[in-house]
């Protein structure tokens, strides 16, 4: 049943574990240890982003964004976090506008920006208001049709200008896709710096990080609740693995698991009303019902074999997880009641840590192949299973809310990163961390 290398010697586990950690889900690895009585500390390292995009989509919109008037006085440069923004989502393609001036009041050359490739064009101001605000707008136009597509405008202080230029993106990413853009949403990821962990939330594209908690003890398996207001997370600072949930904007935490054994792997339940997670307080690793209000925890699964990682479908229907029942790790699916559970993955003999896409129509997880660790995403439809990453040592998958993105941790030419990747792999943006490891990524919802 045993399908990860154990050493008679527990210093030599305890060694190893950290490595084994590095290359594969941190949550089901903490949750098979746990079962063994064995704990550690996940590496993580604290870092300064960089977005690096990658990569050519099959259909991009050809975008021109004049830079914003009053730009270069403003602590932020608008025009080029809204450029970083679109090319990341793989769905844009900026087209260059040096040497054009003009602002949301132009009257633009439309023809003249059609003849350079560009299908629609941004343009905008900044100012700054008496009070020290600033007053950002923009408008967007659609050069093939010359029509005035709309604008926007904004009166953020100077801590906020990132958020608007967010914002700006998700404007212009609905008024040519027709779908939601989700640059103004957040991510939480957990980071190492010598021996303090540190649980972060930051912008989209990584930038903005705010500390939410810091510890001397491993903090893994951050899960955002369906409101976008909490954390539920796992922390060791009482020397076991307990979870909290975590009031984000006030930082004041609930302990809501704290039983015999392993608590770990929190997901939260579409409503938000209760959590999933894996206990081990009868022994085995098993997956348990958890209510916010604290009471005795309901278990789902029955089985003699380790079921970790449980994540809720959308729509509540079914919970899936991962299972060594069948010998080695593979995805499983059952009813939020618990009961008899299908098998999902039958590509690969080792499958772990599962995402739901929140439209219903992914999964995504990490496959072993030939010793590597690959992100993989399956058409749950169909079963179609496709490998999205080049990379060896990928972990943690996550889907944006919009369904359109996938932020994962993995190791890229010997450095820790994180990473954005469209569904298909083709654009790929490396969140890099200047000072080592980035960890546990989790993609917050869209604001209500």
């Amino acid at each position: 049943m045993i399908y990860l290398p154990v050493c008679s010697c527990a210093c030599r586990v305890e060694v190893g574990l950290e490595k084994l950690i590095r290359r594969t889900g941190a949550r089901f690895i903490f949750s098979l240890f746990l079962a063994l009585g064995l704990a550690t500390a996940l590496p993580a390292a604290f870092g300064q982003f960089r977005v690096e995009v990658t990569g050519v989509g099959m259909t991009q919109i050809p975008v021109g964004i004049i830079t914003f008037r009053g730009e270069s006085q403003a602590p932020q440069k608008i025009s080029q976090i809204v450029k970083a923004d679109l090319e990341r989502s793989g769905l844009f393609r900026a087209i260059d506008t040096a040497g054009q001036v003009g602002d949301e009041t132009t009257r633009l050359d439309l023809p003249s920006f059609r003849q350079k490739g560009a299908d629609a064009v941004v343009a905008g101001s900044i100012s700054v208001l008496a009070d020290g605000r600033f007053d950002v707008r923009l408008r967007l136009w659609d050069s093939v049709r010359g029509q005035d597509l709309g604008g926007e405008s904004y009166s953020p202080p100077a801590a906020d200008l990132r958020l608007t230029a967010h914002r700006i993106s998700d404007f212009i990413y609905e008024k040519l896709t027709g779908e939601k853009g989700v640059f103004s949403t957040r991510i939480a990821y957990v980071t190492k710096a010598a021996q303090r962990y540190t649980l972060w939330v930051a912008d989209a594209d990584g930038e903005g990080a705010q500390t939410a908690l810091v510890s001397p003890e491993p903090i893994i398996s951050p899960s955002w609740s369906p409101n976008g207001a909490q954390l539920a997370y796992v922390s060791f600072e009482s020397r076991k693995p307990v979870i909290y949930v975590h009031e984000v904007q006030t930082g004041k935490r609930n302990l809501v698991a704290n039983f015999r054994g392993s608590n770990s792997a929190p997901a939260w339940a579409p409503d938000g009303k209760q959590l999933v997670a894996t206990l081990s307080q009868q022994g085995g690793s098993q997956i348990y019902a958890i209510g916010l209000a604290g009471g005795e925890p309901k278990r789902l699964t029955q089985s003699s074999s380790i079921d970790t990682e449980p994540t809720y479908s959308p729509d509540g229907k079914s919970i899936y997880f991962v299972s060594d029942r069948g010998g080695a790790p593979q995805i499983y699916r059952m009813s939020p009641s618990g009961g008899n559970a299908e098998r999902v993955t039958f590509n690969g003999s080792y499958n772990i840590s599962p995402a739901l896409s929140p439209d219903g129509r992914y999964l995504a997880y990490i496959s072993r192949v030939g010793g590597a660790y690959k992100l993989h995403l399956m058409e749950l439809a169909s079963g179609n299973v496709t490998q999205i990453s080049d990379t060896a040592s990928d972990e943690n998958p996550s889907f944006a809310p919009n369904s359109r993105l996938i932020v994962y941790a993995t190791q890229q030419q010997g450095r820790e990163a994180l990473m954005t990747t469209t569904l298909d792999g083709k654009i790929k943006a490396r969140l890099s961390g200047a000072g080592g490891d980035i960890r546990e990524p989790d993609w917050g919802p869209f604001q209500r």
